[in-house]
This record gives structure tokens, sequence and C-alpha cells, in this order.
């Protein structure tokens, strides 16, 4: 199982898509944080999802455990083949979604030049990058 953790970074929710079911959050390079890269995940075929606008302290995205999901699914009625694509956000389980394998990408904010998501244009990219997908 592969999570993904960055701590210490603000994130937020940068766009929902109903049409797609697709969520977007990003952190981006501040001055605040020390950051100097930019962060971009996405979650497709979104069924339900309990979210805050911001992530002060970075995100944790892992699969939900057997306990949480039991919880999950009682408040939330959901069916025991949503366990597989439920994913908590954050180390204490207050913020989840139900839906597709997270992936992320991240590059040195400097090197993107004019462009503003890791998630528009052809990927790879013409400059350094590294993506991956939370199993």
């Amino acid at each position: 199982m592969t999570d993904l953790i960055r701590t210490g970074r603000l994130f937020r929710v940068a766009g929902f898509n109903p049409s797609h079911r697709q969520l977007f959050l990003r952190s981006e390079a501040t001055l605040v944080d020390g950051t100097s890269t930019h962060i971009e995940i996405h979650i497709s075929h979104v069924t339900l999802m309990l979210l805050q606008p911001y992530y002060r302290n970075g995100l944790h995205i892992r699969r939900a455990g057997p306990e949480e999901f039991a919880l999950l699914a009682e408040r939330h009625g959901l069916g025991s083949a949503d366990a597989a694509y439920t994913w908590m956000l954050e180390p204490d389980g207050d913020s989840f979604v139900v839906g597709g394998n997270p992936g992320w990408r991240e590059a040195e904010y400097a090197s993107m030049g004019g462009r503003e998501s890791l998630f528009d244009g052809p990927w790879p990219p013409d400059f350094p990058a590294v993506s991956g997908n939370v199993y």
C-alpha cells in the first residue's frame, strides 16, 4: 500500500468537476511554509466526500482502515465494495473521499513556466517532475 504523505504544507481544494466527478487538491510553493514545489492531487470517479477547504498541516492520503471504514459505512450508507475506494486525507481521519485511486504530480514551481496545472498539458512535461498513485 503506497500512501502519499506531504506534511508541513498548506493544501487547498482547488476544484471539483461534478460532470466528470473529479476532485483536485493543490499545494503551491509558498514562503510561509518554505516550499518550492507545486503539488497537485487528482481523484476521479468521486461518489462521496467530506472535505475541509484548507489543510494547513499537509495531507496523508491512505486507504481507510477496517475500523474507519466500518464507521464511515454506518454513518454514510457505504457498501462493502466501497472499502477499496475510500481514502482518508488526514492522519486523524476527519476528511475522506470515496473515489478512484488518487494520483499526484509534483514539480519545482520555478520550472513550470506559465503552466498553471500539472494535470493540464502533456505528461511528462519538458521539465523535471515526479508523479505517482496511491494504492
